[in-house]
């Protein structure tokens, strides 16, 4: 049975990557994309969705409050964050709303597919346990991070976090040897992280013209995702 998925994120560049992603992942297929809590609730009142990929920073309101109207509601569909949010008591207030994931910003298709693909297998799960070692054997399908496809290989999630939030604190943008500069690591290196983020959808980059020399490639961050 195909899960049914409503994309919900502000950011139109994010919303569609997103949803790339999703229709990527076989039994998965996207019901809708929402830019907003208010646009959120009336698709759900038009759609039969069975899982939430869900920003918790939304222009009217907190994602986490949704979930607490849906739930109101008696609708139970599950969700996975998709955040930049670390704050542990946010997650703890997730997860008594029924959060079944966190993914934080930004990630790989990678990921995102190994979070789903755990999520429909959990999903799969029927008939009674023999006991205690199957439920937590079920419980791990969900938890359990399979950190070998979180990043591709050669990629340090530090560095990452690293690069990301310095290529964002940059208004005008940067080039790898200035990226380099700043995080503390080679100019190679920080192309590497910087391609990343361009093939994760959340930079882009242009030639940078005006100096002698062959023009050095400049990055600058696309994303609103806070």
């Amino acid at each position: 049975m195909t899960i049914r998925v409503l994309v919900v994120e502000d950011d139109p560049v994010a919303a569609d990557a997103h949803a790339m992603y999703v229709g990527r992942v076989t039994g998965f297929a996207v019901a809708g994309i929402a830019h907003s809590r208010a646009e959120a609730v009336r698709l759900l009142e038009r759609a039969d969705v069975d899982l939430l990929l869900l920003d918790l920073y939304l222009p009217d309101g907190h994602g986490l409050a949704l979930v607490r109207s849906l739930r109101a509601a008696g609708h139970s569909a599950d969700v996975i964050a998709v955040t930049s949010a670390r704050d542990l008591a946010i997650v703890r207030e997730g997860v008594s709303l029924g959060v079944v994931q966190y993914v934080l910003k930004p990630f790989t298709f990678a990921t995102l597919r190994d979070r789903l693909t755990r999520y429909a297998e959990f999903r799969a799960s029927a008939g009674e346990a023999s006991g205690q070692d199957e439920v937590d054997r079920a419980l791990a399908t969900l938890r359990t991070p399979r950190t070998t496809t979180s990043l591709p290989k050669g990629l340090s999630g530090p560095t990452l976090e690293a690069v990301t939030r310095t290529l964002r604190e940059s208004a005008q943008g940067l080039t790898a040897t200035e990226a380099a500069a700043a995080v503390g690591i080679s100019r190679i290196t920080a192309r590497r992280y910087l391609e990343h983020l361009v093939t994760a959808g959340r930079a882009a980059r242009a030639p940078q013209y005006g100096q002698i020399g062959r023009p050095e490639l400049q990055y600058r961050w696309i994303s609103t995702v806070r």
